[in-house]
């Protein structure tokens, strides 16, 4: 087994394993009263990611060796991913979910920035592609993320009655 398919298998059993914590934290939400926000946009993200994995597993070399440091930031999103993770516990999942009148988490990354775990996805979209020299992947699929994160941002703002989002000051506005 190469480094790559080495990287490969360990994203896709990461993926697969936080859709089924997702899965069960929505589930324990929506018995909660939590309602479903954009449930149809839910599986843009799916295929989004299922997509990715299969354009690196179709284009890229199996030999073709890492970029050390760009791998070693994607290992440190990982470490970002599971502090969000975390943070979020049990409120945590793939889809919008929002329970009514429950305050949202502000513990974690959450201190500081409203979208942490957004900013990490943003990132390990790009670089795992970098880190294996794999341009088109990165900008291509990163450019699909923008379009679906900045959707869902929107979706997320309305129904928390926010009206700004940290994010937004490193995503483009439409007017």
């Amino acid at each position: 087994m190469t480094i790559f398919h080495a990287v490969l298998a360990f994203v896709a059993l990461q993926r697969g394993g936080e859709l089924i914590l997702a899965a069960a934290n929505t589930r324990r939400l929506l018995r909660r009263g939590a309602v479903e926000i954009d449930g149809a946009g839910h599986k843009w993200f799916v295929l989004l990611h299922a997509a990715w994995l299969a354009a690196l597993l179709a284009f890229v070399p199996a030999k073709q060796p890492p970029d050390l440091p760009l791998l070693a930031l994607f290992f440190a999103l990982q470490a970002a991913r599971i502090w969000v993770l975390a943070s979020l516990g049990r409120r945590w999942t793939t889809r919008l979910i929002v329970l009514p009148g429950v305050p949202p988490v502000t513990r974690g990354p959450y201190r500081w920035i409203s979208h942490p775990n957004y900013l990490i996805v943003l990132g390990e979209v790009a670089i795992l592609p970098l880190a294996f020299a794999a341009v088109a992947i990165a900008v291509g699929f990163s450019a699909c993320n923008v379009v679906l994160l900045a959707r869902r941002i929107r979706f997320e703002a309305r129904a928390l009655g926010q009206r700004s989002y940290h994010i937004r000051e490193t995503l483009p506005r439409r007017n």
